[in-house]
């Protein structure tokens, strides 16, 4: 993690509420607390080593690899939302969504796939992929991507920025790969989720599926939607089951042709606190 990825992540939300006074003190603390925390940073992790002394891996369910490798979407895990500095090992509630995604996923679990995860943060989800899936690609996708603390010749980590086309169009569709699988959990903010999902559709193979993780969120959080307008993506995929129509600013009518078209199915379940949409491509 660098020094930018560091103040974007633990200050850059409080510089813009301060005062004069305490924008200085954090300017001043920032490269000071950097510091401290550069102690506390996770070594690499090279994967295509690591499973020669953790073999069994390859056989455990997807709850246990994600909580080996403390990913938020098992039942606990340690906060790693927090100054590394700062982290200990208490272990807390997390998301809960490893008993749908094993409904989902079992029926790939032999196959040579590529699978994307949108907002891969340090990369945690993708090492679990990495034993569950052992014959998948996995591209890992972020907005700090020096945070990702994984290697292997199986995982491709890159620069996505979801909040914006043009990244999306540049940095991933321009690069032409198609996935069996895509995760979005990234920014969770009521434009990406659904410029995310509609300019993406088009990328999944026939089969696959789409996944919104924190679909509720523009929904409870006000903070997912600031200056944002709806409808949000839950309600447009609502709509969209109840066959009614929708519009939205953040689309263009191309991509929403193409979605209706192409769409199989969608279900929105509930892990321990949010809502995840689970959507088919035909």
């Amino acid at each position: 993690m660098n020094l930018r990825t560091f103040y974007r992540l633990f200050y850059k939300h409080r510089i813009k509420k301060a005062s004069i006074f305490l924008k200085l003190y954090i300017i001043i603390v920032v490269p000071l607390k950097y510091l401290v925390n550069i102690f506390y940073f996770e070594k690499k992790v090279y994967l295509d080593s690591y499973k020669n002394n953790f073999s069994d891996l390859f056989t455990k369910n997807l709850n246990t690899l994600f909580e080996h490798f403390n990913s938020d979407k098992g039942e606990y895990f340690v906060n790693q939302y927090v100054q590394p500095a700062k982290k200990n090992k208490k272990k807390i509630d997390a998301h809960g969504y490893a008993k749908i995604y094993e409904t989902v996923f079992k029926n790939f679990k032999e196959k040579k796939i590529n699978i994307l995860e949108l907002g891969s943060f340090y990369g945690n989800a993708a090492a679990a992929l990495y034993f569950y899936f052992d014959k998948a690609n996995i591209y890992s996708a972020d907005i700090n991507p020096d945070m990702f603390k994984y290697k292997s010749n199986r995982i491709t980590n890159f620069y996505v920025d979801s909040s914006s086309r043009n990244s999306l169009k540049n940095d991933l569709i321009s690069k032409k790969n198609n996935f069996d699988i895509i995760i979005e959990d990234a920014s969770h903010m009521l434009k990406d989720q659904i410029i995310s999902l509609f300019m993406l559709f088009p990328l999944v193979n026939p089969g696959g599926y789409f996944i919104v993780e924190e679909l509720d969120f523009p929904e409870t959080r006000e903070d997912m939607r600031i200056n944002q307008t709806k409808p949000d993506l839950k309600q447009i995929l609502q709509n969209i089951l109840k066959n009614t129509d929708f519009n939205s600013i953040y689309i263009n009518d191309d991509e929403k042709k193409y979605f209706l078209e192409n769409f199989s199915s969608i279900e929105i379940k509930k892990g321990n606190f949010n809502e995840i949409a689970i959507i088919k491509k035909k």
